[in-house]
């Protein structure tokens, strides 16, 4: 009997492969979409990943397969989990990745559990990653997808040894441009649909605006502040900055200036002229997750990433004391941001990652 997969389909040609692929590799498939947020007055408008065209477009696919198709109702754990997070991490300062927040408590939790109470021995994902066995340890491991401009491993490293068990990334190996050719080849209607860039709940990149609306709070203005608390002008509140900044900011100082910390208790924005204010040799992180390993129990050398687009740089990770790891980088990094994660590689396998707490 061919073993049972509940593949996520997300209406995108990514998803809608990787079940094309099970099912020709002698699987059971099952698609399903989950509905995880919808137009509100948060987000008037419904695009991006999660909307009603997404949903039909993965419907339409698993029909030209001949898969049953189904829509789970994640909205509510959505909204709790990884919008309110989103917002809270904004208003307290930092800088969130509400991707990997919906991987860790949505689609790699509950799903799993879901799929096992329904009798699927797999879960599948349309991610470029890998997942192999370590046939000495027995613990399941994580890999960066073969080509760079397309791993998504950094997004997956909070993933645990129960959901790598149960879960499937048949596209690993593939290049996006080999994706899309399988996918025209074999009729697909989003063979040539363009990948989704925004987040899913904030479709126009305006996060102070959502937040704003999803609150129903007006955010504070407050003073632009140098290194030394001199009042520079005011800021239209915290939401709109980022550690890093530089266009944008709604003040001219007639030479260029940088975002180099954001103070929710006094409500300021700290701004400098010298972008090397920004780089840091050391950060601390929490919310760890280790894969390659139980636990770090020594020093490691690792390539470690600090946002999704950042390219790897030398650096050792410390063991965790009271839940918290340190990372000293070879090379100062620009501007590493609370909220963001920072992942750690060792060749192509994810030793861990966590959230960054402290620069």
């Amino acid at each position: 009997m061919p073993k049972k997969v509940m593949v996520g389909m997300s209406g995108g040609v990514d998803s809608s492969v990787a079940a094309l692929l099970l099912k020709q590799q002698g699987y059971d498939v099952v698609g399903v979409t989950f509905r995880l947020w919808s137009a509100t007055d948060a987000c008037p408008q419904e695009s991006g990943c999660c909307s009603i065209d997404d949903v039909n477009d993965a419907k339409y696919v698993c029909h030209t397969l001949g898969i049953p198709h189904y829509v789970f109702n994640y909205k509510e754990l959505f909204r709790e989990k990884v919008v309110d997070r989103f917002v809270q991490e904004y208003l307290a300062g930092r800088t969130p990745n509400p991707c990997i927040e919906c991987n860790r408590s949505i689609k790699f939790s509950d799903i799993v559990l879901r799929a096992e109470a329904m009798g699927f021995d797999y879960v599948a994902t349309g991610h470029y990653a890998t997942i192999r066995q370590n046939p000495e340890t027995g613990r399941y491991c994580l890999y960066r997808g073969k080509y760079d401009s397309k791993d998504q491993s950094y997004v997956l490293y909070c993933l645990t040894q129960a959901q790598l068990a149960r879960t499937l990334m048949p596209l690993g190996e593939y290049s996006k441009e080999e994706v899309r050719r399988i996918a025209e080849e074999n009729g697909l209607i989003v063979a040539k649909k363009p990948d989704s860039q925004d987040i899913c709940f904030v479709p126009d990149g305006d996060y102070a605006g959502f937040i704003e609306r999803y609150t129903g709070k007006t955010i504070p203005k407050g003073n632009f502040i140098d290194q030394d608390g001199h009042i520079l002008g005011q800021h239209k509140g915290i939401t709109h900055y980022t550690i890093g900044q530089r266009k944008g900011l709604g003040i001219s100082l007639g030479k260029p200036v940088f975002v180099t910390d954001i103070d929710p208790k006094n409500n300021t924005v700290t701004l400098c002229e010298q972008e090397d204010s920004l780089f840091r040799t050391t950060l601390y992180a929490d919310r760890l997750n280790f894969i390659s390993v139980e636990s770090l129990t020594e020093p490691a050398r690792v390539m470690a990433k600090i946002r999704y687009a950042h390219k790897p740089s030398a650096a050792t990770v410390f063991p965790p004391e009271n839940g918290v790891a340190r990372v000293e980088f070879d090379i100062p990094q620009r501007a590493a941001t609370k909220g963001q994660a920072v992942v750690f590689f060792q060749q192509d396998q994810v030793l861990g990652g966590g959230t960054i707490c402290q620069v």
